[in-house]
């Protein structure tokens, strides 16, 4: 195991920065995953740590040895891409036993190393067969078991599970996730599924426009998200956004389309907030609550669709021009009538405020974010 740690890291490719001025820590046996939307940075600093493009700025340590501009195969850095790269003429065993030849070791530590690995992966009897006889998900476990097989300081997985089917990749992910708490590897994982990134991390890092945006356990992401992005990407849907200033009381939020009144015991945290300032109110779906009829302090709205989840159904509500995502449960027949009136209500410790010039955090009603130790997280 080693701990990996980046300083001012920036890449630019002529004139466009992809990664720029990070710096971040990825603890020592612990998976870090990497997520952000296409483009953002996430697989360029991947690659960095990986020795296959070299920084233009900044310093890579793995564990004490600073690698910035070390070649790749100097590094004891094994990764995972996105295909699965097996050598279509191999059997199983020779692709996983390839990199262990290329660096002159004996055959019988390869045999044990190669075994051993496959044994891990449910691959034993699978190793006389060719790439083209294994369906996705075992192709992917030999690639897997390619990089194991080195024991190295530390993995790299730039989304491994995209090729496989929805079902295959559920069940593949939480294979690779106890797999990596069981060899107690550093892992860094690229990932734009945030569904992913949030199952699988033990920290959680997003990134936009070659930054980091922010680093948590991703519980405290979810939970507490710092800018409106954030809040807005993690999340299956996002967070709802609504304009929104303080009244100069600072008992109500004047909204685009309506008004709504502060709960008493969340209005202390609002005294700080400037009543001239223009502000954003973000509330997820699951912290709406929804009525047949009028209650105090709720809103009239539309039903403009439904989508059927089985076990909730998402509903899409409009306010004149404001459009809102619902979450309620699926035995309320009256929730799937289109173009119904509903009134809805914003849980007291739903509410989040964000600063609408710069999109950062201003008021976090949630209870106290979890303190995380590492150690304990590695331990289950």
């Amino acid at each position: 195991m080693a701990k990996v740690e980046v300083k001012d890291l920036t890449k630019k490719f002529g004139e466009a920065v992809a990664v720029n001025n990070i710096n971040l820590d990825f603890p020592e046996g612990k998976l870090t995953v990497l997520v952000g939307p296409s483009g953002c940075g996430k697989t360029t600093l991947l690659r960095m740590l990986a020795g296959l493009e070299e920084p233009t700025e900044g310093k890579i340590f793995i564990g004490e040895k600073e690698v910035a501009h070390i070649p790749a195969w100097d590094r004891n850095v094994a990764m995972v891409f996105q295909s699965y790269a097996l050598y279509p003429n191999m059997t199983v065993y020779k692709n996983m036993a390839f990199p262990l030849q290329a660096r002159r070791m004996g055959k019988a530590e390869i045999k044990k190393r190669v075994e051993e690995s496959a044994e891990i992966l449910h691959l034993t009897e699978l190793l006389n067969r060719y790439p083209r006889q294994l369906s996705g998900g075992q192709m992917q476990r030999v690639a897997i078991g390619r990089a194991i097989v080195r024991k190295p300081d530390l993995f790299l997985m730039d989304e491994p599970l995209s090729n496989l089917d929805a079902k295959l990749r559920v069940s593949t992910r939480a294979g690779l996730k106890r797999l990596q708490r069981d060899l107690g590897v550093t892992t860094v994982y690229v990932t734009h599924d945030q569904a992913e990134a949030m199952t699988l991390a033990d920290q959680l890092v997003v990134m936009n426009k070659g930054e980091v945006l922010q680093v948590d356990y991703p519980d405290n992401v979810y939970y507490h998200p710092q800018q409106v992005f954030v809040a807005d990407f993690i999340g299956s849907p996002g967070m709802n956004f609504i304009p929104c200033q303080l009244d100069q009381d600072r008992i109500h939020l004047h909204l685009k389309d309506f008004c709504y009144e502060l709960p008493s015991e969340i209005r202390p945290k609002f005294q700080a907030i400037p009543t001239s300032q223009d502000l954003i109110l973000g509330i997820r779906p699951e912290d709406i609550i929804m009525n047949l009829r009028a209650t105090p302090n709720a809103f009239r709205v539309s039903i403009y669709i439904n989508e059927e989840l089985g076990k909730e159904t998402l509903v899409t509500v409009v306010c004149n021009d404001t459009f809102l995502k619902v979450c309620v449960p699926p035995t309320l027949a009256m929730y799937r009538r289109i173009g119904a009136d509903a009134w809805l209500d914003f849980k007291p410790d739903g509410l989040r405020i964000f600063d609408a010039s710069n999109q950062r955090l201003l008021v976090d009603c949630a209870p106290e974010k979890m303190e995380v130790d590492f150690e304990d997280v590695l331990n289950g």
